[in-house]
């Protein structure tokens, strides 16, 4: 008896293992050249996130981290809403507050990840495709003349990541301000462009009919590099009132997603000079 026990719990052992491996090879993006800082091997010295809502930052936690402690670049976001349509989860103030709420959170969040300036827009969450195209275009310019960034971190212009409309606007509109820029004066033009896409075998296999339009639009991954995964779950403690947002889209807490879940990926342009 003593014996099958210890077969039994060693089988389970290894079912176990075997599960977290297999679970983990989907986040895993294995054509992707390895770096250890996005900034880095870009030579960038100054980072511009362009995101739609408070808490897309998330997904770059690693990027901005590194960037800032390994290579001494500055970071900045732009967000362009406060993310007031978004669901709490959980309810911790009144709904009427919750764009406020959001955006204290996002500020908090990017102190908390070293981010030396941001700003919070007041375009429409969930409207961003509505609004002019132009004048955000012309907006998004204007600051990276100010700025001057030598990195655009943002969506890729046909996914967004997840397929949220807001995601594919502020990557388009990002994009098209980057080309814009080059086109009058190169010299004060980011000189690269990256853009953060989603692990492609969890979002075929979890994703449904969303996860399997993103991994139909995005390019294959260039570079990968290391996520912070402690940055991106102390993040969800700090964006409080989307705390279970993990749970909720995963069914996972991402106390155990992020182990996993541990690099971002991205496709990265640079441009000639």
């Amino acid at each position: 008896m003593k014996r099958f026990a210890i077969i039994a719990v060693t089988g389970l052992f290894l079912a176990i293992f075997g599960a977290v491996f297999w679970l983990d090879t989907l986040f895993e993006e294995p054509e992707a050249h390895w770096v250890p800082s996005l900034a880095g091997e870009v030579q960038a010295r100054s980072v511009l996130a362009v995101f739609a809502h408070p808490d897309d930052e998330q997904l770059i936690t690693g990027l901005l981290i590194r960037a800032r402690q390994r290579d001494g670049a500055i970071t900045r976001i732009i967000t362009s809403t406060r993310g007031e349509a978004g669901t709490p989860m959980p309810q911790i103030s009144r709904i009427e507050d919750l764009g406020l709420i959001r955006h204290a959170e996002l500020l908090k969040n990017g102190y908390a990840l070293g981010v030396s300036e941001q700003l919070v827009w007041d375009y429409p969450d969930g409207g961003l495709e509505q609004e002019n195209f132009e004048r955000y275009v012309q907006r998004l310019q204007d600051q990276m003349l100010d700025w001057q960034p030598d990195l655009i971190v943002t969506f890729w212009p046909e996914s967004g990541f997840s397929n949220h409309s807001d995601h594919i606007t502020a990557g388009r509109a990002a994009t098209e301000a980057v080309e814009r820029l080059r086109q009058i004066n190169p010299d004060q033009a980011p000189s690269s462009i990256a853009y953060v896409l989603a692990p492609r075998r969890m979002m075929s296999r979890f994703g449904g009919e969303t996860g399997r339009i993103v991994v139909d639009q995005q390019p294959v991954p260039t570079h990968a590099m290391p996520g912070e995964a402690w940055a991106k779950i102390r993040g969800w403690s700090i964006h409080a009132s989307q705390r279970d947002y993990v749970q909720h889209a995963y069914g996972i807490p991402p106390a155990i997603l992020h182990r996993l879940y541990d690099k971002e990926h991205y496709f990265v342009i640079e441009f000639d000079d």
